[in-house]
């Protein structure tokens, strides 16, 4: 019987197989956007067994486990990784439909070389035969990155990271991938948040100045953003649930800043100035320093809030935000485009409904210097799956450009998660081989070849511009 994972796996036509094969492939990857700890690449971490690569951390699973009714226990508690690693594997079955039960058994086949199906049956088999390989020094971190052919990697960052761990890395002998620091400003922007003061507090001690107000908070991210900036970081990221467009004044954000580090109660109309003026005092400095804009929107987080207060943020209690976007998106990039400070922009939406709104409006804002310099992002979170990534390639192709598509990324914290690409191109091969196939597109492998090469790899590399 055939492997389920083959060489031909989600690949439904000859032109799509050609396509994967011949050109998808091999391509190397540029993973611009993931939550990989820099600390563990620094150190070339080696794991004690599968359930530190593939289970801590990963809030997929985990939400999968609880919908399936494991315990906690087994889940972030207190149970051994064994234990943790079987409950994992009497889940899987019951994934099917899920990407993970693809990621499952890719991972497993590109990893560990093992096409055995993960259930409760051949988990003890499996423990031991992957175990066994994490032992060798060809699973730590910075080798599973190397044979994994990524060539670049942006990690999530904090303004006020001291950069230790990345400076490491760039001082690493025999390691060439590039590993680059992503500046995430949130918690200088939600200024509603019980912990804002004490994070302006500490950003001051970072940025070796004092913070009286919004002038000199401007001053202190800009301090850091140029630490940031010489350490090689080449792009920003922003997780937030909605994008504020409520402009004001300096004066009226400083008002309201001060409001807030005296204590008093913010509202959220005044909240909604304040982070408005701050997003495009951002947007203005990532222009100044060439770097690219990616803005995550459409998340609500921790809706669990008994479950948040035992485990914290980032576990599995998250879900997607229903709001009105196109008015807000289009006026914060023309008031950016009113003078010129516009900077490349990739928007990333976790709700589907809001593709035509984002695939409409980068084509307002895009720029002949700069192929598709406002990007419509990849599937994201619950729209990294097959129809998820189907739809934003379709959508973006129906209203923009999808040759200029600077494609995929894993957004995980594990390194086995680099089969999110091979993932990715599969999907991307078999919807351009099935326009091949119905005559939609001409049988010109040159021509498709050198588009899926590009968004598998060329682009992003020409758009983040390393060099």
């Amino acid at each position: 019987m055939r492997a389920f994972i083959h060489d031909d796996f989600m690949l439904n036509t000859k032109p799509a197989q050609k396509l994967y094969h011949d050109f998808a492939k091999e391509m190397p990857i540029f993973d611009f956007h993931c939550h990989l700890s820099p600390k563990e690449i620094a150190e070339d971490h080696s794991y004690a067994n599968m359930s530190e690569i593939w289970l801590h951390g990963d809030h997929y699973k985990w939400r999968a486990m609880r919908t399936y009714g494991v315990d906690e226990r087994f889940i972030t508690g207190e149970a051994s990784d064994e234990e943790k690693f079987k409950a994992w594997s009497k889940t899987v079955p019951y994934t099917l439909g899920n990407p993970l039960y693809h990621w499952t058994h890719l991972e497993l086949k590109r990893y560990f070389g093992t096409d055995e199906l993960l259930n409760s049956a051949s988990a003890p088999k499996i423990w031991e035969h992957c175990n066994t390989q994490l032992a060798n020094s060809n699973f730590s971190a910075r080798n599973i990155i190397e044979r994994s052919n990524v060539k670049a990697i942006f990690t999530t960052d904090d303004p006020i990271d001291s950069l230790t761990f990345h400076n490491a890395i760039r001082d690493a002998s025999h390691f060439n991938v590039k590993v680059r620091p992503t500046f995430r400003p949130d918690k200088v922007i939600d200024i509603q948040k019980d912990t804002f003061v004490e994070y302006i507090e500490r950003l001051a001690d970072v940025a070796n100045t004092s913070i009286t107000n919004v002038s000199t908070l401007m001053t202190a991210i800009t301090t850091r953003a140029k630490v940031f900036h010489e350490a090689g970081c080449r792009a920003s990221d922003h997780g937030i649930a909605t994008l504020p467009l409520s402009l004001c004044t300096e004066e009226e954000a400083n008002a309201i800043f001060l409001k807030k580090m005296n204590g008093d109660t913010v509202t959220a109309a005044e909240a909604d100035k304040y982070e408005t003026f701050i997003m495009i005092f951002l947007g203005r400095l990532y222009d100044s320093l060439d770097w690219v804009m990616q803005l995550h929107l459409g998340a609500i987080r921790n809706n669990n809030e008994r479950m948040f207060g035992k485990l914290g943020p980032d576990t599995g209690y998250d879900s997607i935000y229903d709001f009105h976007l196109g008015k807000a998106l289009n006026g914060y990039f023309n008031e950016l485009e009113k003078s010129d400070e516009l900077p490349k922009t990739i928007v990333y939406n976790l709700n589907p409904a809001h593709n035509m709104v984002i695939a409409t409006a980068i084509g307002n804002f895009q720029k002949g210097s700069c192929k598709g310099k406002i990007q419509f992002g990849s599937g994201w979170w619950f729209n990294d799956q097959k129809d998820g990534m189907i739809r934003q390639l379709t959508d973006l192709a129906n209203t923009g450009l999808l040759s200029t598509f600077v494609g995929m990324l894993t957004d995980s914290r594990s390194f086995l998660s680099y089969t999110r690409h091979e993932y990715f191109r599969r999907i991307l091969c078999n919807l351009l081989g099935q326009w091949m196939e119905a005559g939609e597109v001409p049988e010109d492998y040159k021509l498709l070849g050198e588009i899926v090469q590009d968004i598998c790899f060329n682009n992003a590399e020409r758009y983040f511009n390393l060099s």
